[in-house]
């Protein structure tokens, strides 16, 4: 390898964190935000050094608009998924975002699913500019866009996010463990009232499988109808003699892998405020978690 070549791969190493956060806030897929950042390696790579100013908004231009490119062409499968689509999870290294608020949030299950209502060119202004900090000048660059119409879509982006977003409260291990040890405690011992009291009345449970696996395929609502839900899941894993429940964090929000049948069934995620369950996020999709036993490094 080439010392130039050295040096396109150091750098890249060196913001890739950061390049992988965009990519992955943009398409709601560490699977294809992966995709996207092996892509834009190789355009970097071919790429003469001197003529780079700052590698950071660069490399950001380079995958934000391989990632744009790539939401664009998953619409139609979009269109098409049979059921709810919830982005997919991620597991985050022992460095979390804990102690940043703003990246935390942004990489959370629950800002994720909003930033889902935006169009491409929204979510992708939102992203740079609310949660990596660049210009209205810079992303005008990225996106191929005007500065002035860049300040009106951010404007709009703001907007639309603030009035659909809900309080977002970071957890550390002991609270994930604390939360998820007492709802599997609750929905294990089938108690409804138990569960009942864990849950927010308005809680909402939501589920992803693609029709690749059994889930429900409409949101469902309610305390009473989420704690007899869970209740019967649990009785059902537990037909089994290797049910395994695995508290972690996943995109900065408590969750749990559920084992049993000799392999990763789901991931359940917990969206928790003032301290009962508001959203119940279940990824069933098979497709969607072959990656959740790799940790995440994310950077901002």
């Amino acid at each position: 390898m080439t010392d130039t070549a050295d040096e396109h791969a150091r750098v890249f190493t060196e913001l890739r964190p950061l390049l992988f956060t965009v990519a992955y806030e943009i398409l709601g897929s560490a699977t294809d935000a992966d995709d996207v950042l092996q892509d834009s390696y190789l355009r970097w790579a071919d790429v003469d050094l001197d003529s780079v100013a700052e590698a950071r908004p660069y490399l950001a231009k380079v995958v934000t608009r391989q990632a744009l490119n790539a939401l664009r062409a998953s619409t139609r499968r979009r269109e098409d998924y049979v059921g709810p689509w919830l982005p997919e999870p991620i597991l985050l290294d022992e460095h979390d975002a804990s102690a940043d608020v703003v990246l935390a949030e942004s990489v959370s299950t629950a800002m994720l699913v909003v930033l889902e209502s935006l169009g491409p060119d929204e979510r992708a202004v939102f992203v740079l500019r609310e949660v990596f900090g660049f210009g209205h000048d810079e992303i005008a660059e990225i996106v191929g866009k005007s500065p002035a119409a860049v300040r009106q879509t951010a404007h709009r982006a703001r907007s639309h996010v603030q009035s659909r977003r809900h309080r977002f409260e970071p957890v550390d291990s002991a609270r994930t463990a604390e939360v998820t040890e007492a709802f599997l405690t609750a929905a294990e011992s089938g108690e409804i009232e138990r569960l009942m009291e864990l849950l927010s009345p308005d809680v909402v449970f939501t589920a992803d499988s693609d029709g690749k696996a059994s889930a429900v395929r409409r949101p469902i609502r309610g305390a009473l109808a989420v704690a007899r839900l869970m209740a019967g899941f649990a009785r059902l894993g537990s037909r089994g003699d290797d049910l395994r429940m695995e508290p972690a964090i996943f995109n900065s929000m408590p969750g749990m892998a559920i084992h049993f049948d000799g392999q990763l069934q789901g991931v359940f995620v917990l969206q928790v405020v003032d301290g009962v369950i508001e959203n119940i996020f279940a990824m069933r999709n098979p497709e969607k978690l072959t990656g959740i036993a790799t940790a995440r490094s994310i950077s901002r």
